[in-house]
């Protein structure tokens, strides 16, 4: 009856380190700055990693179509993909009318 007890209790533990992601987190270590514009078309979603939590520095976690690991960006990059997002949008609804 221990074993059964003492098995229930390490599935739970388990099931609770991994639900709450209580793991180590990825944090990016260094940023770059100067990154292609082929490579921010390319962007499918980002992240911001902030300095306040569990990682020591500011960035933007880039994920890239056909890269395996994201790129660990400058903040200053952000306004830069912004800007390129806007634009294909604004050339998007040009070619539409």
């Amino acid at each position: 009856m221990d074993l059964k007890a003492a098995f229930v209790i390490v599935c739970l533990c388990a099931l609770a380190i991994t639900s709450t992601e209580a793991g180590i987190p990825k944090c990016c270590i260094t940023t770059k700055r100067d990154i292609p514009a082929r490579v921010l078309l390319k962007v499918q979603r980002w992240d911001l990693q902030r300095s306040s939590g569990a990682c020591d520095i500011p960035a933007l976690i880039l994920h890239v179509r056909g890269m395996r690991k994201p790129i660990c960006a400058d903040l200053k990059v952000k306004t830069a993909l912004m800007r390129l997002w806007l634009k294909m949008k604004q050339n998007r609804q040009k070619a539409t009318y």
